[in-house]
């Protein structure tokens, strides 16, 4: 299952190839951000197979957050994936 992901951006790691380091949940890797203008360390994005699709505000990564949470085990394989992937 892939699923869309709330991640934090806490810092850049390219950006002038935009490429930031995101906290999901605990797990920290490197994602694209090149989809989104304006986005900035600390704001939320929804990231899906690493990318960020789109800027959301922290209300509405809380709420999915908690949604992503109630599912348990698949939301358990999505954090298992983001684990074992790199973007360099």
């Amino acid at each position: 299952m892939c699923l869309g992901v709330p991640g934090r951006l806490v810092e850049w790691v390219d950006e002038e190839h935009r490429i930031a380091k995101a906290e999901v949940s605990g797990v920290r890797r490197n994602i694209n951000v090149g989809l989104i203008d304006g986005v900035e360390i600390g704001d939320w994005v929804l990231i899906h197979v690493g990318f960020a699709m789109s800027a959301i505000d922290e209300d509405e990564a809380r709420a999915t957050l908690e949604f992503l949470t109630a599912l348990g085990d698949p939301f358990e394989q999505e954090l298992d994936e983001i684990r074992g992937s790199a973007i360099e």
